[in-house]
């Protein structure tokens, strides 16, 4: 039988084991393909490597025509001193050294000051928090919400960017006596609900458990008449559009709207067409301009180097941010940085909202020096002075690469972003680099190398083993327990228990302040002893 070997050709049909192999291919998996292993020889830290499926691009879709406004908006405004704004705002300013606006804020809060819908597009650090914060403040300064009733909300994708946002807007509400509360899943609803009870003017929400107050009955919105979407992109990547379509409706329809979102993809064309009446629109990043301020390297990697490789740059003189693909990868990554000496620590939706600000907190304060995380730390977070981030394990869609580097490069200031690529990777990052509109440096690198350590600031570990001290909580001192609720004490060489400040001999006084039956049983005199010498609690021999 004359076998075809010629793969394109081959007419012979599959069996259940599969079509015949070739003699070119049956060298190739004798020569042992790609090999597997664990963290000391896989491309990840996660489940056993594999090549990927074929990813769909969805970048083709592109952003959505930005509708032009009807009436023209207000011309951006180059100082706070010529804006709008209360006194004690402005004064707030200067006390939190914000001397002058950002690009996107001197764009937007002429317009949003007056009442215009806004849609603003701009990268993430670049300020937009203070834009629409500034604005809502402002206009709902001087006013007091019902209870169960805001007057303003923020809707934001996740818990990390809403207790940022509440931090970044903290002083200034205090500014201008206004009431603000965070609602997010994580911490107590019950909690959450009597916040609402008690009145706040302002609330910022994740969609999630703003919908479980609401079907609980603990919040209304029907007074909300300034509605902010931060980030509105990501939290119709995460499906919440649905969500957010179902609060929106229940908001004043006559309302403000401002919509800020770092790329205007058509799932954000949905909201913006339906919600935003005649919105002004500013843009003041185009979309590949997220990356501008930052440096990129692809660094090639084989597979038995990379886990050395991730040691050296977590190792280096300064903290850095290592993004995974798992949660169980970002474990296992922390625990064996941990084993060698780096000061790590995990961040992902698996962990407690506490667990998950006691991780921020400590990497912060320097306390961590490399994060490991998923995406759940690519949007929201604001570290000072992070100059790097890592992609250990490349994303697989454009925006989270965007967004995963935003990290870094924030409020103007430079970062470089590192992405670690097997050479089974290479077509894919190629393909989504180019999506994302950037251009990197590409070098191939080994532990120990110059150009590594020039790049990233890699040296070789300590392999010391280090851990991270859990801060004890002070536990307050124990308050007196009231009198009554002592428990009766027994008196010595008897079995009948006796009451805290009796006597032994006499009577008991009534307490202070008692009156009635109560008291007047107090009064009685104590049972006389058994002539036969017994107590109760004493048998008889």
């Amino acid at each position: 039988m004359n076998h075809r070997t010629n793969r394109s050709n081959d007419q012979r049909p599959a069996t259940r084991f599969g079509r015949p192999l070739s003699p070119e291919e049956r060298a190739g998996k004798k020569g042992g393909g790609q090999r597997r292993g664990g963290p000391s020889a896989g491309s990840s830290y996660g489940a056993p490597k594999r090549r990927p499926a074929k990813r769909q691009v969805l970048a083709p879709q592109g952003e959505f025509e930005v509708p032009t406004p009807e009436t023209p908006g207000l011309p951006p405004v180059a100082s706070f001193e010529d804006m709008e704004l209360p006194r004690a705002l402005k004064a707030t300013l200067v006390r939190e050294g914000v001397t002058e606006p950002f690009p996107i804020q001197a764009a937007t809060l002429p317009n949003a000051l007056v009442g215009r819908d806004v849609l603003g597009r701009g990268r993430t650090g670049s300020g937009k928090t203070l834009a629409f914060g500034l604005a809502l403040l402002a206009r709902t300064a001087g006013r007091r919400a019902d209870t169960k009733a805001p007057l303003a909300m923020v809707l934001v994708p996740t818990r990390e960017l809403a207790q940022q946002v509440h931090a970044a807007l903290a002083p200034y509400a205090t500014a201008v006596n206004l009431r603000v509360a965070t609602v997010v899943g994580g911490l107590s609803i019950g909690r959450q609900a009597g916040e609402m009870k008690r009145g706040v003017d302002v609330l910022i929400a994740t969609p999630g458990r703003l919908r479980d107050l609401l079907d609980r009955g603990d919040v209304r919105l029907d007074r909300v008449e300034i509605t902010v979407l931060d980030e509105a992109d990501q939290m119709a990547d995460m499906g919440f559009l649905p969500q957010v379509t179902a609060l929106l409706e229940q908001v004043r329809p006559d309302g403000q709207r401002l919509l800020f979102s770092a790329t205007l993809d058509q799932n954000v064309d949905r909201l913006v067409r339906r919600f935003l009446s005649d919105p002004v629109t500013h843009s003041v990043d185009p979309s590949a301009g997220a990356v501008t301020s930052m440096e990129h390297h692809v660094l090639y990697v084989n597979d038995g180097d990379k886990r050395d490789v991730t040691l050296e740059i977590a190792s280096r003189d300064g903290r850095v941010i290592m993004f995974v693909d798992t949660k169980r990868a970002t474990d296992r990554l922390a625990k064996d940085l941990l084993a060698n000496g780096v000061l790590a620590a995990a961040l992902h939706g698996g962990k407690s909202q506490p667990q998950r600000n006691r991780v921020l907190e400590q990497f912060k304060q320097g306390q961590v020096t490399a994060l490991i995380a998923t995406n759940v730390a690519a949007r929201g977070i604001h570290v000072d002075d992070l100059d790097l981030v890592v992609n250990v394990d490349p994303p697989t869609d454009p925006k989270d690469y965007l967004h995963r580097g935003g990290r870094t490069a924030r409020a103007g200031a430079s970062g470089t972003v590192v992405t670690l690529v097997l050479s089974h990777q290479r077509r894919e990052m190629t393909q989504l680099l180019r999506d994302a509109g950037v251009r990197p440096n590409d070098d191939r690198v080994r532990p120990g190398d110059p150009e590594l350590v020039r790049i990233t600031g890699a040296r070789r570990p300590s392999g010391v083993p280090v851990t991270i001290p859990v801060p004890v909580q002070t536990a307050a001192a124990p308050a007196p327990r009231a009198e009554r609720s002592q428990r009766p004490r027994r008196a010595e060489g008897s079995g009948r228990p006796q009451r805290s400040g009796r006597s032994g001999q006499g009577e008991q006084s009534p307490r202070a302040g008692q009156s009635g039956p109560r008291a007047a049983s107090n009064n009685r005199p104590r049972r006389q002893p058994r002539p036969d010498g017994r107590g109760r609690g004493q048998s008889q021999a």
